[in-house]
């Protein structure tokens, strides 16, 4: 649960509310102190490294579906198949390690990609589903901030037997179908905590917050959507779409308030290994372009949003 409010916390301080005037790239951005005497095994391995040893380990969130989750033994998700992607552009294989979050994304770099945790457990060579923005990732000066591989967006799930008029108009968006406004009398499922939780309670005019049924994951929100709880859920599109089931559409309305309703999403490489960053960055290029990581999206049943690179 807090891994998940602090991805919606992140990507609301950097999406929701309009930017300042534009500047240089970290003109004005203090970068944070740096931290003096980090033991070289936290340091992480280089390049030369990794193809020696034959594993790139990759740091997902663990229990994420439909990005990162353990079925059994296995490792199932889209993070899954990009890391995949990236330990064969390597030459190497894959090992995944399963993280939950700290109370900061900070805290998640750190334990995951500069220092390690307090149990001395090892840093990973590149951690996904990092939420890339410009000034933060000028802030965090121990970590590069590399390989965009897709975007998040913000979206609305509906019962078609409550809104029986909405017809589908293209580019992601349905006439008929409920938008924010539409809460201030109908019930829509939210994750708790979480940027759609805020956005809603903060919504313009008030009034909705009555409205809102609050469940410890999306993937519960889902649930209750699909048996009859709320008319409409309201999360990351990927998450709607996974668990919507039959008579249940998602789309991506226009959301009053939002100054970006998407952000990028990319990896997190050790700043003292750039060399791998610039080989994971190649590798998330060529699989773009030769669609590899558009179908890692489809073959879970999800639309694939280009990053913005």
């Amino acid at each position: 649960m807090r891994r998940r409010a602090l991805i919606a916390a992140l990507a609301l301080a950097a999406g929701v509310f309009p930017a300042a005037s534009a500047l240089a790239r970290c003109e004005g951005v203090a970068p944070e102190q740096r931290p003096q005497n980090t033991p070289r095994e936290f340091v992480g391995e280089t390049l030369d490294d990794i193809v020696a040893r034959g594993t790139l380990t990759v740091a997902v969130y663990a229990d994420f579906p439909p990005y990162s989750w353990l079925e059994g033994d296995t490792p199932k998700g889209v993070d899954i198949e990009i890391g995949r992607i990236l330990a064969e552009s390597l030459g190497v294989q894959p090992e995944f390690r399963f993280t939950d979050a700290g109370e900061t994304m900070d805290t998640d770099l750190m334990v995951n990609i500069w220092r390690g945790g307090v149990l001395k457990e090892p840093v990973s060579n590149v951690m996904l589903r990092v939420p890339y923005d410009p000034d933060y990732a000028c802030k965090i000066d121990q970590v590069v901030f590399t390989g965009q591989y897709a975007m998040e967006e913000m979206a609305i799930a509906y019962r078609l037997d409550a809104y029986p008029d909405a017809v589908p108009k293209g580019e992601g968006r349905d006439e008929g179908a409920p938008v924010p406004a539409f809460f201030r009398y109908d019930t829509v499922a939210v994750e708790n905590d979480s940027i759609s939780d805020f956005y809603l309670t903060s919504f313009p005019g008030g009034d909705i917050g009555g409205n809102v049924h609050r469940f410890p994951t999306m993937a519960a929100g889902m649930a209750a959507l699909a048996n009859g709880e709320t008319m409409a859920a309201m999360g990351p599109l990927a998450q709607l779409e996974y668990g919507a089931g039959s008579g249940v559409r998602v789309h991506r309305p226009p959301l009053p308030g939002f100054a970006k309703g998407k952000w990028t999403l990319g990896l997190a490489v050790h700043t003292s290994h750039r060399d791998l960053a610039y080989a994971l960055d190649d590798a998330i290029t060529a699989a773009l372009v030769d669609g590899r990581i558009a179908k890692a999206y489809a073959d879970y049943g999800l639309t694939f949003l280009p990053p913005e690179r």
